[in-house]
């Protein structure tokens, strides 16, 4: 028994989260050999993970294998597939294209040791474990076979067949978490690893997030790294914050005891929503521009062409814009989109030296106007870069879209006040 994977390039990647928070992978690229061996902190779990002398273990790296494998099981099960089977038939190109290992002949190299490891790796834990059985040992793959045509001795693709232990797991919806396919362009091993454990953690926390100590932390990667070692490598993780959907903060990073805190982006981007919502909701509704009263004339009085009218308007408002604004020391950005603008945030004017055009992505400026027209976008800035100046915390990742939002809900509360609504 065995299926084909159709083409789901499209689909959403599933990791098996029981092996995400636990050291199931060596996480060097050099080859090891020496074995695995975790308890946790309350004894209730253990996972001995041994190597192959010929291959050594399964690295990180390897584990990318395994999650395609995962991802195409649960569609398939999503799907109502019935009798599926854990002998898969797939083409190599396809598995590398996806997990991002490029399709040279080097690639496909790779891809043999990996799967060599993943069948002579050798795994033994209590996960899982009933009634029936204390622990269970096994290895990632059963086996893996080269298919060829017999008549023209043409690739066919290959088969893989996965463990019954991995395969009951994934088959289980409950046991698969959603990851981000940026995971795949991840190159450190420790980075690679940390983003899994931060997934399974600190996923269904929201802005709470997750805390662990450096010490607990060490223990469930499994490294071979001293503990010194692996805290510098977790401080530079950290520094960066660059993993995908996942924000780092070491809490008490020169004390001896130093943790870490792992919280979803999108928890921390709707904090951020609300807070300025709040806020948003306190400030009075600006005065919306509008044309200068009109006054009485004397009958000889020639009436100055609109046009004329509307400049003169148009250049007051700019003037009396640009009166309020600071200079900027030209060594500090001032674009949002910057990367260095976020740290110099905290000491940069809040005020801007450009007009909204100036400033916002064109797109979104033209969208603003065309979906909130009638408001001085330039005084409604100031308010959003004032709100920004009391809350630090709240700097946005790209500034355009931020007010581009604050601009739709202000102007849906307050558009009544808009002369002809």
């Amino acid at each position: 028994m065995f299926f084909t994977l159709p083409d789901f390039s499209d689909i959403s990647l599933r990791d098996y989260q029981e092996t995400m928070q636990r050291p199931f992978f060596s996480l060097s690229k050099k080859k090891r050999i020496k074995p695995i061996e975790y308890v946790s902190p309350d004894k209730s779990v253990t996972v001995h993970v041994s190597a192959n002398p010929a291959y050594g273990m399964a690295t990180i790296w390897d584990a990318d294998i395994m999650i395609y494998l995962a991802s195409h099981l649960n569609e398939l099960r999503e799907r109502g597939e019935n009798d599926l089977s854990p002998t898969i038939r797939l083409q190599p190109g396809d598995l590398l294209k996806r997990v991002c290992w490029g399709i040279s002949g080097r690639a496909y190299e790779r891809l043999i040791g990996a799967l060599d490891r993943l069948q002579a790796t050798t795994i033994k834990t209590n996960i899982r474990a009933n009634s029936k059985s204390r622990e269970t040992t096994f290895s990632w793959i059963d086996s893996y076979t080269h298919l060829v045509d017999e008549r023209t001795q043409r690739s066919l693709g290959m088969e893989i067949t996965l463990s019954k232990w991995f395969f009951d797991g994934v088959m289980d919806k409950r046991n698969v978490l959603a990851i981000s396919p940026l995971y795949f362009e991840i190159t450190s091993g420790l980075g690679k690893w940390l983003y899994r454990a931060s997934r399974k953690h600190a996923g269904g926390n929201g802005v709470e997030g997750f805390t662990i100590g450096f010490e607990t932390l060490h223990q469930k990667s499994g490294s071979e790294s001293s503990l010194p070692s692996f805290k510098n490598k977790i401080l530079e993780l950290a520094r960066a914050n660059s993993l995908p959907e996942i924000s780092l903060e070491v809490i008490g990073a020169d004390t001896p005891r130093p943790k870490l805190k792992m919280v979803m982006r999108r928890h921390l981007e709707e904090q951020s929503a609300k807070a300025l919502e709040v806020a948003q909701s306190a400030l009075p509704p600006p005065q919306a521009a509008r044309p200068a009263p009109t006054r009485a004339k004397p009958a000889a009085e020639v009436p100055e062409p609109a046009s004329f009218v509307n400049a003169s308007l148009t250049r007051g408002l700019i003037a009396k814009a640009v009166a309020g604004l600071k200079v900027v020391d030209p060594a500090s950005s001032t674009d949002p989109h910057d990367p260095g603008y976020a740290a110099a945030a905290a000491t940069m004017p809040r005020a801007r030296t450009g007009r909204a055009q100036d400033v916002l992505d064109r797109d979104i400026y033209d969208a603003i106007r065309a979906e909130c027209p009638g408001w001085d976008l330039d005084v409604l800035m100031k308010q959003f870069d004032a709100f920004l100046n009391a809350n630090p915390n709240e700097m946005p990742r790209n500034y355009s879209k931020r007010f581009y939002g604050f601009m739709k809900k202000h102007h849906e509360r307050n558009k009544h006040s808009l002369p002809g609504f």
